[in-house]
């Protein structure tokens, strides 16, 4: 028992299992999934549980990112949701040319997805090279991005709101013909095989958690901890320009203001409830992608329970403070000596 509580993915293990026995007491026909068609003729998979793998994709891919920044700076970057504004403004701009409302596409997809790439990396490069070089504290730092960058993805087309009409750039954000499975899906599923593939076959694991353990140790060991933070942050810019292109696929236009709106809060929300520490240090990536999938879990709750939207923020909140108080170290020793102390009534009953 004292394994499986002290094992780091068990908060969000269990924090599962506790909203899956919610919903299937009071409404078992959340697990109901049903097979119909879009407006294309194509069958697709619709259901609450497909919602929370499609719109818990995003998350997953952004967790990825936040997981490494977190580790590295022993900080947040609040500035994704704008960055996603400004990538998505990026790749809309390269598909419409100057024509807002294109017949047909000005270049191909894949193009304006790695011209997006290139400038969310850059951003991202931005932020990293104020925490890492100028050692400004993360949060402050991306507070910069976070107030100018939905006017900078306003300005990137001309504060107009291009509208994409080619049918097969609506894939990335909905459902390829034929598959009824969500592709943000698959796209998950993909950066979480390259992210294992790259812990398991490079040292940027174990860098990052040197250098967010004690970065003076692990500059005395031959590491270069500036850098492992400066490259968190561009590496969390790639997993922003990502979803960028399934939140503009989504709907195949940008609305500068809404767009990813208070996303930042719930990947950050994702690496707490996957147990990791927000001060930085020894992460694990699994339970950071099931923290992801556990807050869309959340959400789609509250969204089934008529919860207003801009009521979510609350009730997530609270679920942050109780993660920030649980995970302190002061509470973490006082629940440890707690447990001591029954252990050792308990003993002693025993051998009365």
């Amino acid at each position: 028992m004292k394994k499986i509580f002290s094992n780091q993915i068990f908060i969000p293990i269990a924090a599962l299992l506790l909203l899956a026995v919610f919903n299937l007491i009071v409404d078992p026909s959340f697990y109901k999934i049903t097979l119909g068609y879009n407006s294309a003729g194509d069958p697709v998979l619709s259901g609450y549980l497909m919602t929370i793998l499609d719109f818990g994709s995003e998350l997953v891919i952004l967790a990825i990112g936040m997981t490494l920044v977190t580790a590295a700076s022993g900080g947040q970057d609040i500035s994704v949701g704008a960055t996603i504004a400004i990538a998505g403004s990026v790749i809309l701009r390269v598909l419409c040319g100057t024509d807002s409302r294109p017949e047909t596409l000005q270049a191909p997809v894949i193009v304006a997805f790695l011209v997006a790439c290139v400038v969310a990396m850059l951003f991202g490069a931005f932020n990293g090279v104020l925490v890492a070089f100028f050692k400004i504290q993360p949060m402050v730092a991306t507070l910069i991005l976070f107030t100018a960058g939905r006017s900078i993805a306003a300005w990137i087309n001309n504060n107009e709101l291009p509208i994409i009409s080619e049918p097969s750039f609506a894939y990335y954000g909905g459902f390829i013909p034929g598959i009824p499975i969500p592709t943000p899906f698959f796209i998950a599923v993909a950066c979480i095989i390259v992210t294992v593939l790259a812990l398991k076959f490079t040292n940027l694991g174990l860098y990052t958690q040197a250098v967010g353990i004690n970065e003076h140790s692990s500059r005395l060991n031959g590491l270069n901890p500036a850098f492992i933070k400066f490259l968190s942050f561009v590496i969390l810019g790639l997993c922003v320009a990502v979803v960028g292109l399934i939140k503009v696929s989504r709907l195949s236009t940008i609305n500068y203001s809404v767009v990813a709106k208070d996303i930042e809060m719930d990947a950050i929300l994702a690496v707490a409830l996957g147990g990791n520490a927000l001060s930085g240090g020894k992460f694990n990536m699994w339970a950071s992608v099931l923290g992801a999938y556990v807050i869309q879990f959340l959400t789609t709750t509250l969204y089934k329970f008529n919860v207003q939207s801009d009521a979510l923020s609350a009730y997530k909140a609270v679920v942050v403070i109780v993660l920030v108080v649980l995970s302190a170290p002061t509470v973490r020793e006082a629940l440890s000596k707690f447990g001591k102390r029954i252990k050792v009534k308990t003993s002693r009953k025993e051998v009365a």
